[in-house]
């Protein structure tokens, strides 16, 4: 998973294979692409795995590779990946001895880690009682505040009743944000710009968080606007070492879902990014903390930073702090749980060259991200130098109605922020996927703007970016081309029973290619 590259790559922090694990067989309660990322760490340092899926994921890619696999229920996530019962019976039926939880679903339940422990098993994530204090939103503020770093606005209690939140947030001052207590990835929060808008805004967060997290708790902050989002990573053991791994920049964001992330922020230099980085793991060891977490932080243009929340576990731009560190994350999570000290200390961890992540959904970027769903009948993922996929994408695989729609994360890494930009757009170019619509068309118009290029970021950047009209006009182009490939393809598999392939220069990502070379060769007079 090291960047390959024409300068040395970061280094391996430690022979891992050396260091005999302390856990044997690992249930992970989770789906897609991180479980298949869990199954494979495992894999590495000679643990065995355990797949759990809904009826749903029968054929996922993470069945396949884990070593065991067995049904926990129906596809709704409510009846199969939320049910901790269900998962605890069936880690003890398979013999094994420990539980990690990906992200998502009941990562950040510090009921389930109770229920983990109490059955006799390992819990792979922070302690029950770090999580309950930074887990919780509400609950982390006031440890912030406690050791005295800067928090957003907001309210330090649970908004119930509408009444008491129009007051609440009339002292904040409008906008305000409607935010989940638990969980994280965008869901159960709402920006609120008027008085008028705020009770249907908390009956919705309430029941998405709900639905999603199982608690349906809700609090006020002040709604910043045209600030970075930029947080911090921490790797904790159970002898008291926490350390940082530097920052990601993950101010490209659609209704606070995270959509690209990098690593290091162009906006974070060497004093700034210790200061933030003590202040974090200030937090984390006041509370207790191990294993991976991230602390989020809202970023001004002055270089004042607030405190914004705690991530108590892995969180899904992962990969590019690996790739910058040369540090494996979910093998250190593995080996803390286990009992085993950190393999690095601060002075250890170097970031080198840059990486980037684009998140592939499959959503429909010209038709306002609209969910698609149904079958993936062609599939070619990139490759090549500082190239990296977390995929779960394959041939005949269906993307259901039940979950998240995440496919896969692009993750490039390059000795400069310039050229990670350039091999992002060409692995971007490269993506082939038919059968659903994917994100894959906006992250190469990104990568071309020259304010994404300049770095000039912050958390408005999309909603700036998707209603300039040159964005729709192309769209709707895209959408043309998309349909004349479609309609190749169909008729292409009958004739050929079942193989398909774009024309020459032509994919299903967006843009009907013309050679770089041949373009600028015939600006010069050439052929």
């Amino acid at each position: 998973m090291r960047p390959v590259g024409a300068v040395r790559e970061p280094p391996l922090q430690m022979s891992y294979r050396l260091t005999m694990p302390a856990i044997r067989k690992v249930l992970i309660a989770n789906r897609s692409e991180i479980a298949l990322r869990v199954v494979r760490a495992c894999a590495e340092i000679g643990i065995e795995s355990v797949a759990v899926y809904s009826e749903a994921d029968r054929t996922s890619l993470h069945v396949r590779a884990a070593d065991e696999a067995y049904c926990i229920g129906p596809p709704p996530s409510s009846e199969s990946y939320l049910r901790i019962d269900k998962i605890i019976e069936t880690a003890q039926r398979a013999g094994a001895d420990a539980i990690h939880p990906g992200y998502g679903f009941l990562a950040e339940n510090a009921g389930f880690a109770d229920a983990v422990q109490g059955a006799g098993l390992t819990w792979i994530g922070p302690p029950p009682e770090a999580m309950r204090l930074l887990g919780d939103k509400l609950a982390a503020r006031k440890v912030a505040q406690s050791a005295g770093v800067p928090v957003v606005p907001g309210t330090d209690v649970e908004m119930d009743r509408p009444e008491e939140a129009a007051t609440a947030a009339e002292k904040i001052g409008y906008p305000v944000l409607v935010k989940a207590s638990a969980g994280g990835g965008g869901k159960g929060m709402r920006v609120v710009r008027a008085r008028e808008e705020l009770e249907a805004a908390l009956r919705t967060a309430r029941s998405e968080a709900q639905s999603a997290f199982g608690s349906g708790v809700v609090y006020l902050e002040k709604y910043l606007d045209k600030v970075r989002h930029v947080e911090i990573q921490l790797i904790g053991d159970q002898h008291g070492n926490v350390i940082h791994l530097g920052e990601r920049e993950c101010s490209i964001q659609r209704r606070h879902q995270k959509l690209i992330e990098e690593s290091p922020s162009v906006a974070v230099d060497e004093k700034l990014r210790a200061r933030m980085g003590e202040v974090a793991v200030a937090a984390a060891k006041a509370s207790g903390y191990y294993s991976a977490g991230t602390v989020e932080f809202l970023l001004d243009r002055d270089k004042n930073f607030y405190f914004l929340e705690v991530n108590a576990r892995l969180q899904v731009e992962h990969p590019v702090t690996e790739m910058v560190t040369g540090i494996d994350l979910v093998i250190e999570q593995l080996r803390v749980a286990g009992g085993r000290k950190l393999s690095v200390k601060q002075s250890d961890v170097k970031m080198r060259g840059h990486a980037i992540e684009c998140r592939i959904t499959a959503e429909d970027p010209f038709n306002n991200f609209a969910p698609s769903l149904g079958e993936i009948t062609t599939v070619a993922e990139p490759s090549g130098p500082g190239v990296r996929v977390d995929s779960s994408i394959y041939r005949g695989g269906r993307v259901p109605i039940y979950y998240d729609p995440m496919l896969a994360k692009l993750i490039v890494w390059a000795p400069t922020r310039a050229h990670a930009i350039l091999r992002m757009r060409r692995a971007l170019e490269e993506y082939r996927l038919v059968g659903v619509h994917t994100v894959v068309p906006f992250h190469i118009r990104v990568m071309d703007s020259l304010d994404f290029q300049r770095g000039n970021l912050d958390t408005g950047f999309v909603a700036d970016f998707l209603g300039r009209a040159i964005f729709k006009e192309e769209g709707r182009e895209e959408a043309e081309h998309i349909a004349g490939i479609a309609a190749a393809l169909v008729t292409d598999r009958k004739r050929q029973a079942g193989t398909s392939a774009a024309a020459p220069g032509q994919g299903t990502n967006g843009a009907t290619r013309e050679s770089n070379w041949r373009r600028e060769g015939r600006k010069a007079g050439l052929r």
